[in-house]
């Protein structure tokens, strides 16, 4: 009975960490436009690192050559997805971004699902991912999308790698060493960008906030969450994204929902708590080791 109980806790910490990115997006709001897209992303992985480094410390001595080859891609792929999707940020909308960059995850549930169950659910979650989107819109930038098909890629990687190295590495330190190389991936092109010098003192609570709600706290999580839920499931409950960047948008930013978009939020709700029940006895078997 115990195997094919629902883990709630890593539930919980995916769900949360979805909730913090969105809170973090409404803070990006006053930052982004005043640093550009690649000052912004290494600020908030930054800050996020140094964060990290004082509460975790993880011991890199220590590290196995294992651990190093686990860590450092995960950590660059981090770097480059963050990066680039603020790239798709600076063009085009962001109901647009979201849901071009979902393509990654959605299309990694597709090629790893064996059942053909799984296919429904994701096929609600791209109708609700579809019905939230203004398709109407012909004045796409064609460079913005590019980039933010290319951010869902690593972000299909991202799950892949986070839970190759949540086998070898604790979540705290998986997390905080791959800040590391995912700022060594940013970095060069922040100096490259005018935007540092934009940089007031007035930006550095927000900053932090950035780094808390958008890199530090929901990474933890996800690492949590990681090693104990299939990646298909995990790629799916994060088609939850869009759905909380809209209810957070209306509680923050009083973004009202048309009755299509309600729509979609229950299209994608059915089909998270699908592929959550639906992988209950998978998710029950996978143990954290160590």
């Amino acid at each position: 009975m115990q195997k094919n109980k629902i883990p709630i806790r890593p539930l919980l910490a995916v769900l949360g960490s979805i909730l913090s990115v969105q809170v973090g997006a409404a803070i990006a709001k006053g930052l982004f436009p005043a640093l550009g897209a690649s000052v912004t992303a290494t600020l908030r992985i930054g800050l996020s690192a140094l964060i990290l480094l004082v509460v975790n410390r993880p011991g890199l001595k220590t590290l196995t050559r294992e651990q190093w080859n686990a860590v450092i891609p995960y950590g660059l792929c981090l770097g480059a997805m963050n990066l680039i999707y603020y790239l798709a940020l600076s063009r085009i909308p962001l109901g647009i971004a979201v849901t071009l960059e979902f393509m990654g995850p959605l299309l990694l549930v597709v090629f790893s699902s064996k059942r053909a169950i799984e296919f429904l659910w994701v096929l609600l979650a791209a109708g609700g991912i579809v019905l939230m989107t203004p398709w109407n819109n012909t004045n796409i930038d064609l460079f913005g999308a590019g980039m933010a098909l290319l951010a869902g890629a690593f972000w299909a990687g991202y799950i892949v790698l986070g839970r190759r190295v949540s086998a070898v590495l604790n979540g705290g330190q998986a997390v905080t060493i791959g800040m590391l190389f995912a700022l060594m991936a940013t970095l060069p092109f922040a100096f490259a960008s005018d935007g540092m010098m934009n940089f007031k003192s007035s930006m550095i609570i927000p900053a932090v906030g950035l780094a808390l709600f958008c890199s530090a706290v929901p990474f933890s999580l996800e690492m949590y969450g990681l090693r104990y839920i299939p990646t298909k499931t995990f790629s799916i409950l994060m088609s939850l994204e869009p759905a909380v960047g809209a209810i957070c948008g209306l509680i923050f930013l009083k973004e009202y929902l048309s009755i299509q978009e309600y729509a979609a939020v229950i299209l994608v709700v059915i089909a998270s708590a699908g592929a959550t029940i639906g992988n209950r006895q998978e998710m029950g078997n996978i143990t954290p080791e160590g």
